[in-house]
């Protein structure tokens, strides 16, 4: 594992950290927003890397040791985020990888595939959705309420009380956890602690919250010729997996692997079965 570094990329800093030997495949994991790459478990990447990939994580915007905005301010697209993650690649000197985007982190990597497709090998979209600007004439299912009544509450915290935000958050998490999983209390609480410790500003996370679908990328995913890979939960009450049933039907050749009883997470017990379908995707 190499300890983590700060790229200068596009005029900003970007966090990264990597795992494995840099002669293997690449892998770069591109994670969802309101959140670091912590959230790509050391273990899971550590995991990955031995099954001879090359693994990259790390920070977006406004997230972890990345360049973090003021607060409520709007200073970026997704497509920003795309030429930052194109920009990691240039800092290890790679020429094409293999994406693996986890909700966001999978929208990234779409516009990365359809506007530098030379960069892009293949793309594995987890707990994602089709990003462009009309979801409302697909008709799909939104976030469950309880979760944006839950985070309704974010106003009244006091963001100085390290413990009180780190249970909010963990608390948040649990909400995500699918019926075939106990919730890992103790995994969480340390990804979550790490965050608020690694955070450049913890309260920037919330700008991610301001991205917007963009009308010149709507309707081409048809484009997109990268091997694409669309796992999902069955039971993710953040993006349905009605979301990902659109994938499958907009991106052409993509197929699909689904998570039974699992939510919006990449929870322990689904470790092997992500590892093992990605490594198989990537060859």
């Amino acid at each position: 594992m190499q300890r983590e570094t700060i790229h200068q990329l596009n005029g900003i800093k970007i966090c990264t950290e990597s795992f494995g030997n840099p002669k293997d495949p690449a892998v770069l994991l591109i994670m969802g927003a309101m959140c670091s790459m912590v959230y790509w478990d050391t273990e899971f990447c550590q995991r990955l890397a031995d099954s001879g990939r090359f693994v990259i994580r790390f920070d977006n915007r406004d997230v972890g040791r990345s360049t973090a905005y003021e607060p409520g301010t709007s200073n970026y697209s997704v497509t920003d985020l795309a030429h930052d993650a194109v920009g990691v690649l240039d800092a290890y000197q790679i020429e094409k990888a293999h994406l693996v985007g986890m909700s966001l982190g999978g929208m990234i990597a779409q516009v990365m595939a359809v506007k530098q497709p030379e960069r892009v090998q293949t793309m594995t979209l987890i707990a994602s959705s089709i990003f462009g600007s009309d979801h409302n004439s697909r008709n799909l299912p939104q976030i469950d309420e309880r979760i944006l009544a839950y985070h309704a509450n974010a106003g009244t915290l006091d963001w100085s009380d390290e413990e009180a935000v780190a249970k909010y958050l963990a608390a948040g998490s649990a909400l995500l956890c699918g019926p075939a999983h106990t919730f890992d209390k103790e995994r969480v609480y340390a990804q979550v602690s790490a965050e608020i410790k690694r955070a450049t500003n913890l309260l920037s996370m919330f700008n991610h919250a301001l991205l917007v679908g963009e009308d010149d990328f709507e309707g081409r995913l048809a484009e997109i010729k990268a091997p694409t890979l669309v796992i999902h939960g069955s039971h993710d009450t953040v993006l349905p997996y009605e979301h990902a049933l659109a994938l499958v039907e907009e991106i052409p050749g993509a197929a699909l692997l689904t998570l039974e009883g699992s939510g919006h997470e990449i929870h322990a017990d689904d470790w092997d079965t992500i590892i093992t379908a990605i490594f198989a995707h990537t060859k």
